[in-house]
């Protein structure tokens, strides 16, 4: 970040992490923060601007919202997009000409380890990273360039520091039975499966409605309800 204008959509609590580190920590002038007045909405989407660099979550964790889609990502866009994908990969459909910087973790939709991530960068992101040089000191385990190169060993298998082999082989594990149950597309239909099974019972029950105010962000793997006209008592019961 610092090369572009940087517009950052937060609607929930890692959002909101990504927002006060824009803010707070790194000071950049040119950026706006995108905020929603409580959870269960949405920022206006359509103020992403196609010369600056976005960040946004795929899937709100914390208040169950989702992007309903990335319409609203510019083709032609000059800035990159940074992508928090953690609760969405493997789980929705995630549309990659769109996403320049997308990272998630094993242990939110497979059920992995936790501790662990996966970083996907995009042609566009490694051309970033090999013509820009922000002014902040890098922390080694962040440094992806090497001589003012993108440092490849660090996807094939180079690691910066030991990671645990059997964290390793319980996500190679996950994955094989991803395949089992017929790859993304199997995952996909068993998250949203699992969705309908949850909207029949919020619709046959009165006091129970999703946080999402829009039922094309509701989420299909952090799924929030909100319960009104019940006490404590009577939702134990």
């Amino acid at each position: 970040l610092g090369a572009k204008p940087v517009d950052c959509f937060q609607w929930e609590s890692f959002g909101s992490g990504w927002g006060s580190d824009i803010a707070s920590q790194l000071k950049l002038s040119d950026s706006t923060l995108h905020k929603v007045d409580e959870y269960g909405e949405i920022p206006d989407l359509s103020k992403a601007r196609k010369d600056a660099d976005i960040i946004f979550t795929f899937n709100g964790t914390t208040s169950g919202v989702r992007v309903p889609n990335c319409d609203w990502i510019a083709d032609d866009r000059t800035g990159l997009t940074l992508c928090d994908a953690t609760s969405a990969a493997f789980a929705m459909q995630m549309p990659w000409e769109k996403l320049d910087i997308t990272t998630y973790s094993w242990q939110k939709v497979l059920g992995g380890e936790g501790a662990h991530g996966i970083l996907i960068l995009s042609p566009r992101a490694i051309e970033r990273l090999e013509s820009y040089t922000p002014a902040w000191p890098m922390p080694k385990v962040f440094r992806l360039t090497k001589k003012g190169k993108l440092n490849g060993d660090i996807f094939k298998g180079s690691t910066i520091n030991t990671p645990s082999m059997l964290c390793v082989e319980d996500y190679l594990d996950a994955l094989k039975w991803a395949d089992s149950v017929g790859g993304l597309e199997g995952l996909i239909k068993i998250s949203e499966r699992n969705l309908e099974i949850v909207k029949e019972w919020v619709d046959k029950t009165p006091y129970a409605s999703f946080l999402a105010k829009d039922p094309a962000t509701t989420s299909n793997t952090s799924i929030c309800l909100s319960f009104s006209g019940i006490s404590k008592d009577g939702i134990k019961k």
